[in-house]
């Protein structure tokens, strides 16, 4: 994270009226107004986005099924809806056919669920497997909910549990029990387009999806970009069943560690917290829920919309003015 982030800042792309979110917010997507030149008219905006990433899970078809899931969530997080995807593959050249296979169709299946095509891909002979999509969709330019749009006062919702890191790194290892695995795989590979779509409907100010970055990378990006700090109220926080019990036994992905060390002092950490929670909090998500800021009186609208949709309507914390930390675990 550190040094993407770095790079990011060294690199600064043209200027463009028409590029809406870029690269300085370390935002989900990238967002581009679309207008006369393209001939649609005024407000509509491209959402466009890419992600792949290694094996997560033993069954290929879920793998590919999550794989797609967290390309689509990021289209989600702005706000917007995806229309098509571009496969992005590599395979060792002795690698099972039928496991190739099912891995595309997961990830097939996947993107038709979310109501968009599959337009092409591009695949290589790679050392290890990488499976992944970049997607573009399509958004309203007064509903883009990107990290920069956090207010003091607003409060913090989660839409999904936490813990994804600790359960697909106990999977490789074989430390937790395949049902558990296999309950943990489902919830990755839910589409985030429920808790968008509830989003959506009562006008959040803020959104990012939970992945890589963990719950406390990602919430630092809407911190950085808004100017304000983000609290969370660690009770609260919706932790996946076992997963807390693993991190307790050290079972944790390499991405807690990295994480932690890139945000450094930018998060501040109750004295007395579990230090495996915070190990938890730090740790790598694979398609994780949507965290919302939302105006404090439009709270119980969201929850409403969430929980019409059977979506998870956890209240995790709130928004501060700007203070020493951006993140801060209590």
């Amino acid at each position: 994270m550190g040094q993407l982030t770095q790079v990011l800042r060294d690199v600064d792309p043209e200027r463009d009226a028409r590029l809406l979110v870029g690269p300085q917010t370390v935002d989900d997507a990238g967002v581009v107004l679309l207008g006369e030149a393209e001939g649609v008219p005024g407000g509509l905006a491209l959402v466009q986005t890419v992600d792949y990433f290694p094996p997560v899970l033993d069954d290929p078809y879920l793998y590919g099924a999550v794989a797609a899931a967290n390309s689509l969530s990021d289209v989600y997080a702005m706000g917007g809806r995806p229309i098509s995807a571009l496969n992005l593959a590599g395979f060792p050249g002795d690698f099972d056919p039928g496991w190739v296979r099912d891995i595309f169709r997961g990830g097939f299946d996947k993107v038709r669920e979310a109501g968009a095509v599959v337009a092409g891909g591009h695949t290589v002979t790679a050392a290890e497997p990488l499976f992944g999509f970049a997607v573009t969709g399509v958004v309203d330019r007064d509903k883009i909910t990107d990290n920069a749009g956090a207010r003091p006062g607003d409060l913090l919702v989660l839409t999904k549990p936490l813990g994804m890191g600790t359960m697909a790194t106990a999977g490789k290892g074989l430390k937790a029990s395949p049902e558990a695995i296999r309950a943990a795989a489902e919830i990755m590979a839910t589409l985030n387009d429920k808790a968008a779509a509830a989003m959506n409907a009562v006008g959040a100010h803020a959104c990012t999806d939970i992945t890589g970055f963990g719950l406390v990378g990602h919430a630092r990006n809407i911190a950085a970009g808004s100017g304000v700090t983000l609290r969370f109220a660690t009770p609260e926080l919706p932790i996946f069943d076992g997963a807390l019990d693993l991190a307790r036994a050290g079972v944790v992905s390499g991405g807690s560690g990295r994480n932690r060390s890139a945000l450094g002092e930018s998060v501040c950490v109750a004295a007395g917290l579990e230090e495996a929670l915070v190990k938890l909090l730090f740790d790598a998500e694979t398609s994780g829920g949507l965290l919302i800021a939302v105006a404090p009186d439009r709270l119980e609208s969201l929850v409403a919309e969430l929980e019409e949709r059977g979506v998870l309507a956890a209240r995790v914390g709130e928004v501060a003015e700007r203070g020493d930390c951006l993140v801060e675990l209590l």
